[in-house]
């Protein structure tokens, strides 16, 4: 296999030890594998291998022995392949050695080849070569099996391939598989692994814990909600978690141990016959298992899924809830039902079968129905206490209210488990996991490897050394509505735009073509296209100078017309940094006196910044009264007043009451009186959403940090600031030198952020005055009959829009309605007749 070489090249070796006691000769090809092209042939899926060998009734695996030492090498790159050893000679590899970046691509493809002609009855995994056989064509199933193994041990003859005999299993009814048992029956876990599991100490520390869930995730697909079992003991593997064992922890670990003990044979799945789905909804989850009617006509669960409701899904009507467990059975299970024959969804909503030829459809319904349309399936009706199966999956114990605060799994650890199922990122994070260990990358992966690297398993992206590591996202459509609906449905979030939304998860996140999904989740967020105003033509601005500092300039304003709270407040007193864009909110009854503004001021703005030089305001009687105009002498102060009739020269507090507004419409409709109390939150929402004309969040122009929210990750990431100066005009010299240069550099960083703040204002007034001084009014939308459009609510009864008595937090466009005539730049509707209405209105009142 080797001989003595003469070549220039030369690679160390090593041994290592075999699990039988033997060595294993390994040798460091790494200059050899980093000048290789790598080999893009894919690695065959274990779940591919099990589906093609579904029916047998007898099985064979066969062991190749020293398999890289079957191929021969090219006698051009003998040469490369010399190795070094202690005496001091070189040797060279006749045979393909271990160690080579491309040899396990190259067996695999060798063994594919030869066998493809077997298919039907042959299964390779790299050196492992599966035969099966069932009954047909007269024979017997071990008749038939008999002659596939001559026709496999004919072609290794011919080719030279040889199997180690003590490794090889013949006409057996089940054959270990790829950490699995699998044979007549089906599918089951490995008996050793599942002892060694149920023999396991307790774990006394993060790191045991770690190994042990380490050693049950290769066998979780065979217990039903393995994820949501195992969350408290994943809980305790966070970062910042503190290791206490309590009773829960051990409960779960006992738990596991018993559900993976006792853990179902799964049925391998038949193409020929039919499937059956089974789905149920609860107030918490969904769950759904795919089946098939065996030869004894007994149902055999091939497959089984669940999860818990997302925040938004939970407020579902219970018709809704059961469609989405529905849609969740179908997207699971796709493989399998798309394009095949009929099959049948049971359900225990009886109603379901007639969701179709319904009505009345929701916007989310019909997209549903659309995509229900690419199936060939009935709606069967199974009363729950038949329904037991998915009833048991989405109504497990700990999903009720009285465990809510385990009620989801942690992002972090989703993300984790979907990395396994995204087929380009899973090479990557195995291979910065292990980096001696030779994986198969595509090029592709390879010229990307640098920019990534794997931290307690999670998969981080980086442009550059000085780039702030990001999250990668796995392309799992549930795990992006989650990361989306943090960064934009919640309260900390409150709906912001498309914008701010994207800066949002982009500081975390990352993922190619984020941009896009981002943009499509927010335009078609249904709360957003009913609260917020469609564009509109703005007059010529009149900007107001560019403050120096934060806080020097200030505007503030009142919103009122509010629903009446429970201490009676009707009103919001806004003051807003002109500088940073940092909004302060207090709530205020209609009669508010300016003594009163004034305390507002002092507790929500003075002891936090100080005082302005500068006030901006409107011609309010609160804002010039005598009060005021003598308080604001005494502070030294000067109050800019606004022009008459032209509010937007005060335009960031005009700008803030219009987002504000939507705001409270998007967080407070289903208790519209409760808006005061989560004015906390809005007002951090507001803070914390990178603004459009400065290119920062208020939080970090005015205190060089970003807060933490549950979708970041510490430590917040900083900008690099400045150069130090020579001199030390601020009076540190009686400092130590570490000090001083800390301290100058933050004063800096903080100087240059807010210089970057100030050009980025000044550009930013200057583009939007000369678009709004050179578009004015053209914005014109032209609807065709058939359109869908939402209605502008600001002239109908209140009573025909919300059940709300104030007009504030109603909703600004209600529908969607149907054109059905078209007069000039009007349009009539298709309105019902509870609404009350004249149905024809002017297109500026109308949005798509």
């Amino acid at each position: 296999m080797v001989r003595e070489s003469n070549s220039p090249h030369s690679s160390p070796t090593f041994c290592v030890r075999k699990p039988n006691g033997k060595w294993r000769m390994v040798h460091a090809f790494n200059k050899l594998n980093a000048a290789t092209i790598p080999a893009s042939t894919p690695i065959p899926r274990k779940d591919v291998l099990q589906n093609n060998m579904a029916g047998c009734t007898i099985v064979s695996a066969l062991d190749m022995v020293d398999g890289y030492y079957q191929l021969l090498m090219r006698e051009s790159d003998i040469p490369l392949t010399a190795v070094s050893t202690p005496s001091g000679m070189l040797w060279e590899w006749l045979v393909m050695p271990q160690g080579l970046s491309n040899a396990p691509a190259t067996f695999n493809r060798l063994v594919t080849q030869l066998f493809r002609p077997m298919r039907q009855f042959v299964q390779t995994y790299f050196d492992d070569i599966f035969v099966h056989s069932r009954a047909s064509e007269g024979k017997t199933a071990v008749e038939a099996h008999l002659g596939h193994l001559r026709e496999v041990l004919l072609c290794m003859r011919e080719n030279r391939l040889y199997a180690n005999i003590n490794k090889c299993i013949f006409g057996a009814e089940e054959i270990p598989f790829l950490v699995c048992f699998l044979g007549k029956d089906g599918v089951r876990a490995d008996p050793e692994k599942v002892c060694a599991i149920a023999q396991w100490p307790v774990p006394v520390s993060q790191k045991d814990l770690r190994k042990w869930l380490g050693l049950a995730n290769y066998l979780h697909k065979y217990s039903a909600n393995y994820a949501e079992m195992a969350r408290p003991l994943t809980n305790l593997l966070k970062k910042d978690a503190a290791w206490s064992w309590i009773s829960e922890a051990q409960q779960t670990f006992e738990a596991i141990k018993s559900s993976l003990q006792s853990a179902p044979i799964l049925e391998l799945p038949d193409e020929e016959r039919p499937f059956i789905v089974v789905c149920d909804a609860s107030d918490f989850a969904i769950g759904c298992a795919l089946l098939q009617v065996d030869a004894e006509g007994r149902e055999r669960v091939v497959s089984f899924q669940s999860r818990q409701l997302k925040a938004a899904e939970k407020n579902y009507p219970v018709h809704d809830k059961e469609l989405l467990a529905m849609k969740y059975a179908l997207v699971k299970f796709r493989v399998h039902l798309l394009g095949q024959k009929p099959f049948v969804i049971y359900t225990d909503h009886a109603s379901l079968r007639t969701a179709s030829s319904s009505p009345h459809l929701s916007q989310r319904m019909a997209r549903w129905l659309s995509f229900f349309a690419e199936y060939n399936f009935t709606v069967g009706y199974k009363p729950g206490k038949q329904n037991v199966l998915a009833d048991a999956l989405s109504r497990r114990p700990d999903y009720e209210l009285a465990h809510l605060a385990y009620l989801e799994s942690p992002l972090y650890e989703l993300i984790r488990e979907a990395y396994a199922d995204d087929d380009d990122l899973a090479g990557l994070v195995e291979a910065l996991s292990a980096p001696n260990k030779a994986v198969e990358l595509t090029a592709r992966q390879r010229s990307r490897l640098h920019r990534y690297s794997v931290v307690e398993g999670l998969l981080y992206y980086q442009v550059d050394g000085g780039d702030e590591p990001r999250i990668v996202v796995p392309n799992d459509e549930d795990l992006r509505h989650r990361v989306l609906y943090e960064a934009h449905d919640t309260l900390l979030s409150c709906h912001l735009g498309r914008e701010k939304t994207y800066t949002s998860v982009a500081r975390n996140f990352w993922r190619p073509h984020m941009y896009k999904w981002v943009r499509k989740y927010v335009q078609t967020c249904e709360t957003c296209q009913r609260v917020k105003p469609a564009p509109s033509a703005s007059a010529p601005l009149m900007s107001l100078p560019v403050p120096a500092d934060c806080w020097r300039s200030m505007s503030m304003d009142f919103i009122f017309e509010l629903p009446a709270d429970a201490r009676g407040h009707t009103g919001i007193l806004v003051f807003v940094c002109r500088l940073s864009k940092m909004v302060r909110l207090a709530a205020v009854r209609k009669s508010v006196t300016a003594p009163q503004a004034a305390q507002l001021f002092v507790d929500n703005v003075f002891r936090n910044h100080g005082l302005p030089e500068a006030f901006v305001s409107d011609r309010d009687p609160r804002f010039v009264s005598q009060f005021w105009q003598h308080l604001f002498r005494l502070l030294g102060t000067r109050l800019d007043m606004s022009t008459a009739d032209h509010p937007q020269t005060d335009g960031r507090t005009e700008r803030v009451n219009r987002v504000l507004e939507d705001i409270l419409r998007s967080v407070c409709a289903a208790e519209p009186t409760k808006w005061s109390a989560l004015l906390p939150q809005v007002e951090f929402a507001l803070n914390n959403a990178v603004h459009s004309s400065t290119g920062f969040t208020p939080f970090y122009v005015n205190g060089l940090r970003h807060p933490r929210t549950p979708l970041t990750l510490p430590p917040a990431s900083n900008l690099g600031g400045g150069e130090a100066n020579a001199e030390d005009p601020r009076g540190l010299k009686g400092l130590r030198t570490s000090v001083k240069r800390n301290l100058l550099s933050f004063i800096e960083t903080g100087e240059a952020v807010r210089q970057r703040v100030r050009d980025a204002m000044a550009a930013a007034q200057d583009t939007q005055k000369e678009y709004s001084d050179r578009q004015g009014r053209k914005n014109t939308l032209v609807f065709k009959l058939g359109d869908q459009v939402l209605l502008n609510a600001k002239n109908l009864p209140t009573q025909a829009v919300s059940a709300v008595g104030s007009t504030k937090l109603r909703p600004r466009f209600v529908g969607p309605f149907t054109v059905i005539g078209v007069h000039g730049h009007a349009y009539t509707l298709d309105l019902p007749s509870s609404m009350a209405t004249h149905p024809t209105f002017y297109v500026g009142l109308l949005k798509p």
